[in-house]
């Protein structure tokens, strides 16, 4: 008791006066003072304070909480990400490293943890699961039951980050079963496009709590009826947050959540972060004390966040100030009890300093390099193409008749028709997987990065190969990045030399470079809005139905390696 009347006649850090404070509790807003002392709030009031701010006029709501967050694909490093992310009131994230995971192992993810140490932003992080995603692709790295049982020994480290191989789990592969096991009793994330009925109930039951991939509210509806909880997800390529938001109610709240998953910088610096999820759902007629409290203390509570989500005593001081709750608009941030933000603009920097060991990572054969695919016809020949999906990471399994050329198939761009490939970027082993996609539109040119989901070899596509050439030539010169092809010539660059994945500039620079790529592919005659983020997810294969790896076309219905002519 002594400890308790020295702290209750002791000053304050800090006393914020006079704001309207929501009680996540009763799921209302109140006037109050708020006391906080060493980073935590002690109570709603103090007879002296080393300092009080009067915030009459304004909410004060607790940080915001990203369910599932990527932080590689913000093409940022954690410091940059803060600084991006943290003046739009999110103060927490639960991020899922397993694209540098894919890339370099164990080293990567602890890369992560340190570059996250000494940021104002709390970065919890789950152990990557599906390092590599399936057996159809070839990561830098392959991370086994025995690994993620290591990272989850770590500090800050949730629980295991979401069960990708979704066939592995409902056929009950060992392998995928046992990593599972190792985390039983944590916070499990899912990841289960389009299951239903049985096959769902099969996953659901084999431990996996949360999807963030539902597109249609009946997705959503049958999976919350069977025990995940849902992650209302709002990417730059993958956008459910209109389609999803009616399934967000006073009753739902505590089992449906918000993430942006992969955000890429143009967004959050034309869009915001939780912000605009936030502030989008209460326009479409969310409470906003539903919205919050799903994005604060029932968040916490799935990744057993216990002191954070709420303004009461005991609880991290994770503060946001609104100016205007309707419009979402955030005027200050605390994390710590600390002023980190305000008015838009970060308070804080980071060293710019990026450790030599992720960097280096493109290791092609280029003397090995050719897109070409002999075939025997005079003409035509038919062939399974990629149909590429503007506002989501799922592809439509399509046909074409490619023409043929000296030998070859070969692109059509009248027809919309590209040449595709990934390239193996890890051990410089020569393997290329080469296909066909329709949906970007291009006449003319290439586009390639080494952004490309999950296990980052290089993926390219084309209306020529000689242009395809060019472009992946540029981007081991870089060092990693995404680049813009037309011609013999580059017209568009971003370089990524941090595992191929991220920038080591901030995010002004970060962006431009990227938006000035999106209107590169505009003039080629590219017809996607975000071009680069559906290119990264094509080779993704686990999210159906068709996708190309540097092993080959996979069809994902059929979870097996098919050949991309038809004929044959």
């Amino acid at each position: 008791m002594r400890a308790q009347t020295e702290s209750s006649t002791a000053p304050v850090d800090l006393l914020l006066r006079n704001a309207r404070v929501f009680d996540a509790f009763a799921g209302r807003f109140r006037t109050a003072d708020v006391a906080i002392a060493g980073g935590r709030i002690v109570g709603f009031g103090a007879s002296t304070a080393r300092e009080v701010r009067d915030l009459t006029g304004t909410w004060l709501i607790p940080g915001l909480i990203d369910a599932h967050v990527h932080i590689e694909s913000s093409q940022l490093t954690p410091g940059e990400f803060a600084r991006a992310i943290v003046p739009h009131g999110t103060t927490s994230v639960i991020a899922d490293p397993h694209e540098i995971a894919n890339v370099l192992g164990l080293d990567g993810i602890r890369s992560m943890l340190r570059a996250s140490e000494s940021i104002p932003l709390r970065a919890y992080f789950m152990a990557p699961s599906c390092v590599p995603s399936s057996p159809f692709e070839s990561p830098g790295a392959v991370l086994g039951a025995e690994e993620i049982g290591e990272i989850l020994s770590w500090d800050r480290v949730l629980g295991l980050g979401e069960v990708m191989n979704y066939p592995g789990v409902i056929e009950r592969d060992p392998e995928v079963l046992a990593k599972i096991a190792v985390a039983r009793g944590r916070p499990i994330d899912g990841h289960a496009p389009g299951l239903s009925g049985p096959d769902l109930w099969a996953y659901v039951a084999a431990g996996p709590m949360t999807d963030h991939e539902c597109m249609t509210l009946e997705e959503a509806r049958e999976k919350l009826a069977a025990g995940l909880k849902i992650l209302i997800r709002e990417g730059t390529t993958a956008r459910n947050l209109d389609a999803l938001l009616p399934l967000l109610d006073e009753r739902t709240a505590p089992f449906v959540h918000f993430c942006t998953d992969d955000r890429h910088p143009e967004s959050l610096l034309d869009e915001g972060h939780l912000d605009d999820l936030l502030r989008r759902a209460i326009a479409a007629g969310v409470p906003a004390e539903i919205a919050i409290a799903s994005a604060t203390i029932h968040v916490a509570r799935t990744y057993g966040l216990t002191n954070q989500g709420a303004i009461a005593p005991g609880y991290s001081a994770d503060l946001v100030v609104l100016s205007n709750l309707e419009a979402f608009e955030v005027r200050e941030v605390y994390v710590g009890g600390s002023r980190v933000a305000t008015n838009g603009a970060a308070l804080f920097s980071i060293p710019k300093v990026v450790d030599d060991a992720v960097r280096g990572t493109i290791n092609v054969d280029l003397s090995s390099l050719s897109f070409r695919l002999p075939v025997e016809e005079a003409s035509g020949c038919r062939v399974r193409v990629i149909g590429a999906v503007g506002t989501q990471v799922v592809t439509e399994a399509a046909e074409a008749v490619a023409p043929v050329a000296e030998g070859a198939a070969v692109a059509d761009p009248e027809q919309d028709l590209l040449k595709l490939a990934v390239v193996e970027r890890h051990t410089s082993s020569g393997r290329i997987g080469v296909g066909f996609v329709r949906g970007f539109g291009l006449a003319r040119g290439a586009i390639a990065s080494t952004v490309a989901h999950d296990a980052h070899n290089v993926v390219v596509a084309g209306a020529s190969d000689e242009e395809m050439r060019v472009a992946v030539e540029e981007l081991v010169r870089l060092g990693g990045g995404q680049v813009v092809v037309e011609g013999k010539a580059v017209v568009a660059r971003l370089p990524l030399p941090v595992a191929g994945l991220m920038s080591d500039r901030g995010l002004a620079e970060t962006a431009e470079n990227a938006r000035q790529l999106t209107e590169a592919v505009g003039r080629l005659g590219g017809s996607l809005p975000a071009p680069f983020a559906t290119l990264s997810f094509l080779a993704l294969p686990v999210i159906p139905h068709l996708k190309l790896t540097d092993r080959g076309l996979v069809d994902v219905d059929r979870f097996a390696v098919v050949p991309t002519f038809l004929d044959r």
